[in-house]
């Protein structure tokens, strides 16, 4: 899928389908001391989720002030974009999935990797309970997004499982996934496991998960922060102090996970405790609150990326990724 939920990212309930509004200047204090430190920007790539816990940790807690930089949230609008926020200047940094960082690179868009907020795919194929298997949806209607990495993950799935995807009938549904599916429009969407998958089963329906990990894919990390390699150049101490703060974010989060999956629900426009400790919950164990980048994995990631057809030719994870900050 890969879009921007987290790309591929998310729709939370009916109220999702209304995101609020870009706006920066989430989190943090505006004391004058603060507004003296250098504002870093953080786009939220779809409505804040579980994944997003250790930003907003980070400015709430004030791991930003001990760094001595101020994080500001920016979110998505009804269309999230958060490249075309860094791209356009109103972000410094980008949270983004790893499929659309390659897509982005490919048409060399000069933005990097910085940093991996999870160590797993998220991504997987949720069908209705009659689809067995994926190869049982040729012929069948498949929601996507309209973005462009949509069509190559159902076929790297649906293909692995010795299935035709010439046959599917691709139709875009935007990021309504959620509502698609429960309404029966299609036989199945490209979404998050640990977002639309625990809003379904919150919902007390039974669909079938068909995770991209399980169909042929390594165990690469979906969700990364980019920046703009030009605003790395220029401001180096920013990203490394903005890396540092979210990292310590995501150590609050772990050890204290109340105060945030109350700030999530809040910042998430209706998604409620019970569904935002159930995300919280899956998310967990594969958090990295290191925000590492194993060169071997994304090595891994690369080739099979260029395998499955989802770019011309492997990522170049020297040149994608920046490693050690």
């Amino acid at each position: 899928m890969w879009r921007p939920r987290s790309a591929r990212s998310v729709v939370l309930l009916a109220a999702a389908a209304l995101a609020a509004p870009l706006l920066g200047g989430c989190g943090g204090d505006s004391s004058p001391s603060a507004k003296a430190r250098p504002a870093v920007r953080v786009a939220l790539d779809f409505t804040p989720n579980a994944v997003h816990a250790p930003i907003f940790a980070a400015a709430r807690d004030g791991a930003d002030a001990r760094h001595d930089i101020r994080l500001q949230v920016v979110r998505p609008g009804s269309q999230p974009d958060s490249l075309k926020a860094l791209l356009s200047g109103r972000a410094d940094i980008a949270v983004l999935d790893i499929q659309d960082l390659a897509i982005a690179r490919g048409k060399g868009v000069p933005v990097a990797g910085i940093g991996a907020l999870v160590e797993r795919p998220l991504g997987a194929l949720i069908a209705q309970p009659s689809v067995r298997r994926p190869r049982d949806l040729d012929g069948q209607r498949v929601g996507v997004s309209g973005l462009p990495s949509d069509g190559p993950f159902v076929k790297a799935i649906v293909q692995h499982d010795g299935g035709d995807f010439g046959s599917i009938h691709q139709v875009t549904i935007g990021f309504a996934a959620v509502s698609a599916l429960l309404g029966k429009k299609v036989a199945a969407v490209p979404a998050f496991w640990n977002v639309e998958g625990i809003v379904l089963k919150q919902r007390g329906r039974t669909f079938r998960e068909f995770r991209i990990d399980d169909y042929g894919a390594p165990r690469f990390p979906e969700v990364v922060l980019v920046t703009k390699t030009a605003y790395l150049q220029a401001h180096r101490d920013r990203v490394e102090a903005a890396l540092g703060a979210i990292r310590d974010g995501a150590k609050d989060v772990r050890a204290h996970p109340g105060p945030a999956i109350r700030e999530i629900a809040k910042e998430s426009g209706g998604a409620g405790l019970a569904l935002t400790r159930a995300q919280f919950a899956a998310l967990r164990p594969i958090v990295d609150p290191q925000l590492t980048l194993h060169r071997p994995i994304l090595e891994a990631w690369a080739a099979w990326l260029a395998k499955v057809g989802q770019v011309r030719q492997a990522p170049d994870i020297g040149a994608d990724f920046v490693f050690g900050l």
